[in-house]
């Protein structure tokens, strides 16, 4: 990470909406390496604001995976379910401001834009449809039952960040579109939940997967309009599967639980990660505890690209530990 003479405070942020996976613990023992090696804090946040998917439950089961892990926390668990008041107060303020805007598109028109020529990364980026509509078209739609999602005004400035991988950043977030902050059934966007929630919890470190490079250059502009500072960001690679795809709560067999009922030691995951980050000596893994990558851990011996899973995982971290 970029030098600094303050320890940074990092977060490990999961989404209790299913178990925690390998490519969690690969993400969170990332994040964790990255606070702990600079003799930082590290905060439990769970982001369960998708009230219809996020469980309790969940919630508990990934405190009991990151300690079995060996990944502890100075500060937490926080639940952005306990924060909307924080989200209302950083919406009514943009409001006021005329920074945002509502939008009206149904879900069919903007899933029509996803075969858009200007679809990004992050998806089809939003013509600012809704963007000049009156007060008078706003009471049609309205009228017809439409209920509105909230958008933010981006600017065609560039945002620029630094990407301890990437090196200086410097995307116009207006490239990307208006992102939105509220859905129309009033559920808080992602976008607006995560940049509030770092911004008020001081946190000065955000590692993660590198699928969400492109929500940066959102989050750097809108804690510019909240007056707070952007944090430092690392990037990191994937872990992906045998065919590519990113491993996700659908891949049961690499869930942490599973692994552990199927008679994994942790000291086996963190040392078959560890191996796979390039923070081992040695191209064979060897069981380790988390605390002994820390003065190993450097962003520059990160892969360059997606890391594979090999199929069978679960017997090789057996045959490991």
């Amino acid at each position: 990470m970029p030098s600094s003479s303050r320890a940074p405070t990092g977060r490990l942020a999961p989404s209790p909406t299913g178990r925690l996976h390998l490519g969690n613990a690969w993400a969170m023992l990332l994040a964790w390496l990255a606070a702990r090696s600079r003799g930082g804090r590290v905060i439990l946040r769970m982001e369960d604001i998708d009230t219809v998917r996020a469980r309790p439950a969940f919630a508990g089961q990934m405190q009991r995976d990151l300690e079995w892990l060996g990944l502890d926390w100075d500060e937490g668990p926080h639940f952005q379910s306990h924060h909307l008041d924080r989200y209302e107060a950083a919406m009514e303020d943009l409001r006021r401001r005329g920074l945002v805007y509502p939008c009206y598109c149904t879900r069919k028109e903007l899933r029509g834009l996803a075969s858009a020529p200007h679809a990004g990364e992050v998806g089809p980026v939003y013509p600012g449809t809704c963007a000049g509509l009156s007060s008078g078209d706003c009471a049609a739609r309205e009228a017809q039952g439409r209920r509105p999602a909230w958008r933010l005004r981006c600017s065609d400035e560039p945002a620029t960040f630094v990407d301890a991988r990437r090196g200086e950043q410097r995307i116009a977030p207006a490239s990307l579109g208006d992102v939105a902050l509220r859905r129309s059934d009033g559920v808080w966007a992602y976008q607006l939940a995560v940049t509030v929630d770092d911004a008020a919890m001081g946190v000065t470190q955000v590692v993660r997967g590198e699928d969400l490079l492109d929500s940066t250059p959102w989050q750097v502009f809108l804690l510019g309009l909240l007056g707070a500072p952007a944090p430092q960001y690392l990037h990191v690679p994937l872990l992906v599967d045998a065919s590519g795809e990113r491993l996700a709560k659908r891949h049961g067999s690499v869930e942490l639980a599973a692994l552990r009922e199927a008679g994994v030691r942790p000291a086996a995951v963190i040392g078959w990660l560890g191996a796979r980050a390039g923070l081992l000596d040695t191209p064979i893994p060897m069981p380790c505890a988390a605390g002994e990558l820390i003065p190993r851990f450097t962003p520059a011996a990160l892969p360059s690209g997606p890391v594979s899973t090999p199929d069978g995982i679960a017997a090789l971290l057996r045959r490991l530990g």
